[in-house]
């Protein structure tokens, strides 16, 4: 007998996706699902789907997030929920790409690269069974001790916008994507007690025009901070999640909180605008039902949650690339090229002197017969601190198998011992030195240590154990310091170790041909030996291809294009304020390069620093088209040296009214490539967002008049050789909104 095919009938999700494609709109689909789930079904979209201590016992066997924590899944409707990967350094889950930090990354200055990276991330959640991208970190580093300082791309609100947009973009085209830790995070040790005072302009002026950049360009999810800010947690901070995110922004997508410690009350972080819970069934799953029947939240606030929600995923899979993405697209060797292109672009020479008449870099491969190459670090993988945004690559390279490869015929001697003495010998018999320098995940990084594991706060915020975990919790002793699930935390200091600058001092005394490679996530002081190397390259936490990206840098491979994201102080008493063990803590408008301006103290590296094989004159700088908000300029650049190379244009403005008027502000920003000896000219598009200011009695922030701006056109911020714009208009037009 035949039996008739087999046809597959579309789930109720998938019907309304297709209604969305066919023009209908996201949020009346999710309406018409919303109707047809149960009372505890619609409470279900709400949290996590996995019970917590069988959550967290599947970190402490498989590690942090090895597949995607499901939010919401409603099988028998297809609905699949928000499947949470993240990042920034790559996908999470699986054995993917591990790309550079993102501070590398922002040092490329390059968004379209960027946005090739977030295409990568996309591709390797979806082959891992995810739709939900939780690593677009815009968080600003007023101070570079921020252990995760590495997850974000710079010090300036533009340059984070552009960046964390780029990002958003690629990742979305096959995932949804989240921005985050929205707002004021910037402390790690103290992140989970720390309140952040604010004033509500300088909220909207320094700490949020990121976040609102992106938000314009159609993130899918916010996902809140630990801290509290201005007396409210941020996870259930009716300001944040409603009347800026909703009110101000007019933003439609949805807003999690951070992991586990992200919320203190259920029901007030709903009524305040938090649609879910991450990453398990927690603090909701236990109390929501009861605040209910008490009246402490109501099933409109559910709706409202549930609503945004379904149509998050609506959006996110109407729009969505398809294809068949299998077990070869993890790392695959397209990917793993792209991360040594966006590590070697990302590499900042920061000093490159004459020895004998020529510059101790690049180094001629068939010239050089022996290396030294000093310090731990130059055999360690070290791609970044070890907390949530860990990528598990396949492989990696590290600085010495990179030399190792590229240098071929020549003698590598390794000293990676603490050793000042043992490292100068070697330096002394070698044509040239390599230093590998800096931090590694002990130093800086994400933090979750005993003082917070046993916080009576925190622990409140845990669900019962059940009774055979309860039984083996009590055997076990409390961990120690060495013992923390995650370690790093802020820095300690700005320095290198005293052993490390001890080492680098005795190499360079030994060897006049000696370059420092300095691994770190943010700002570096150098004054206690930068003076007595010739060479210096920031190379950052630099991914799995990094060991080779480095070589391609020292070769002249590649061309040095990274130019710093902060500027780099002589002093740390030319940086704010920092306790990293603070319960409390007010951000001011300064930070940075505006705060060394401020002072009238120089950098040491100004922001946007950073040195070519080849060198670079802006010729011509012409504003093509003015309008209130944006100014476009043509830009041309002439490459004077005798080396092929890629210039990174910056367009810095400031106020010519008093209101802050000595505060200089990034821009716009552009790369040109440019043969040797050619002009090249590139438009470069210049906001003039960044010199709004919050106006408190119209409730928004306010352009300057176009006459009110003066642009300088260099290389970094307060360069002497800058080229001045002139802007003219015919009147003062009233100011616009930001």
């Amino acid at each position: 007998m035949k039996h008739p095919p087999t046809v597959d009938v579309p789930t109720a999700f998938e019907t309304a996706v297709a209604a969305v494609r066919a023009g209908d709109t996201p949020e009346t689909q999710a309406k018409l699902l919303f109707e047809e789930l149960s009372a505890g079904e619609r409470l279900w979209l709400l949290d996590g789907d996995t019970p917590f201590w069988e959550g967290t016992a599947a970190i402490r066997a498989e590690g942090y997030n090895a597949r995607p924590y499901v939010h919401g899944a409603v099988d028998r409707l297809g609905i699949p929920g928000t499947r949470f990967v993240d990042g920034p350094r790559g996908c999470v889950a699986g054995r993917g790409t591990a790309f550079p930090v993102p501070m590398a990354r922002g040092a490329t200055w390059d968004v379209a690269l960027e946005e090739q990276v977030g295409e990568v991330i996309g591709r390797e959640i979806r082959a891992q069974g995810g739709n939900f991208f939780g690593g677009v970190c815009v968080n600003l580093p007023r101070h570079p001790s921020w252990g995760r300082a590495q997850e974000t791309y710079g010090d300036d609100p533009h340059h984070l916008g552009e960046f964390g947009a780029a990002l958003t973009r690629g990742t979305q085209k096959y995932v949804m994507a989240c921005v985050k830790h929205f707002a004021l995070n910037s402390m790690e040790n103290a992140r989970f007690k720390v309140d952040v005072t604010v004033e509500e302009s300088v909220l909207h002026d320094i700490y949020l025009p990121h976040f609102k950049r992106i938000a314009d360009a159609g993130v899918d999810a916010v996902m809140t901070a630990y801290n509290s800010v201005n007396g409210e947690w941020a996870g259930q901070n009716q300001v944040l999640l409603t009347e800026v995110l909703r009110d101000l922004w007019d933003w439609r997508g949805i807003t999690v909180s951070d992991f586990v410690m992200g919320l203190r009350d259920a029901a007030k972080s709903l009524n305040a605008g938090l649609d879910l819970e991450e990453p398990f069934a927690q603090q909701r799953a236990a109390h929501l039902a009861r605040q209910l029947e008490a009246g402490e939240t109501s099933w409109e606030m559910v709706e409202r949650a549930g609503l945004r929600l379904l149509a998050a995923q609506l959006r996110s899979y109407a729009r969505r690339v398809d294809g068949d993405f299998g077990p070869d697209t993890m790392a695959s060797a397209e990917s793993r090229a792209l991360a040594r292109t966006v590590a070697a672009r990302s590499m900042v020479l920061l000093k490159n002197d004459d020895v004998d008449g020529v510059p101790v870099l690049p180094l001629e491969p068939s010239r050089v017969g022996s290396i030294a190459l000093i310090g731990r670090l130059a055999v360690a993988a070290n791609m970044g601190d070890h907390g949530s945004s860990d990528v598990r690559p396949p492989a990696h390279c590290t600085p010495l198998d990179g030399i190792t490869a590229a240098f071929p015929d020549a003698v590598v001697t390794v000293v990676s011992d603490d050793d000042p003495e043992a490292a100068a010998t070697a330096a002394r018999q070698a044509d040239v030195a390599i230093v590998v320098a800096g931090y590694d995940a002990a130093d800086e990084g994400e933090y979750i240590g005993p003082d917070v594991v046993a916080d009576p706060r925190i622990t409140a915020l845990i669900p019962p154990p059940p009774p055979e975990i309860a039984a083996a919790m009590s055997t076990t002793p409390p961990p120690d310091a060495a013992d923390a699930p995650w370690g790093g935390g802020d820095r300690a200091s700005l320095t290198l170790r005293e052993i490390d600058e001890r080492i680098i001092r005795a190499v360079s005394a030994a060897n006049p041909r000696t370059a420092v490679a300095v691994v770190a996530a943010g700002a570096v002081t150098t004054e206690a030996w930068r003076h007595e190397v010739p060479a210096v390259l920031l190379m950052w936490y630099a991914g799995m291809e990094g060991g080779h990206a480095l070589a391609d840098v020292l070769t002249g491979a590649h061309n040095p294009t990274g130019r710093l994201p902060f500027s780099v102080p002589v002093s740390a008493d030319h940086l704010p304020p920092h306790d990293r063990d603070a319960t409390a803590i007010t951000y001011g408008r300064l930070h940075g390069q505006r705060l060394l301006d401020h002072l009238g103290v120089d950098a040491a590296f100004p922001h946007g620093f950073g040195l070519s094989y080849t060198t670079f004159v802006v010729t011509a700088a012409t504003a093509l088209a003015v309008d209130p908000g944006s100014v476009r300029l043509r830009v041309d650049v002439a490459n004077t040296g005798t080396r092929d190379g890629r210039h990174v244009v910056q367009v810095y403005g400031r106020r010519t009214e008093p209101d802050h008027a000595d505060e200089t502000a990034l821009l716009g920003f552009a790369c040109v490539d440019i043969v040797a000896g050619a002009t090249a000219s590139v438009d470069v598009d210049a906001s003039l967002l960044p010199l709004a200011r919050w106006d408190s009695t119209q409730r928004r922030r306010v352009l300057p008049g176009i006459n009110a701006v003066a642009l300088d056109v260099g290389a970094h911020a307060r360069d002497p050789h800058a080229v001045a714009v002139p802007l003219a208009s015919d009147d003062d037009a009233p100011s616009p909104r930001a």
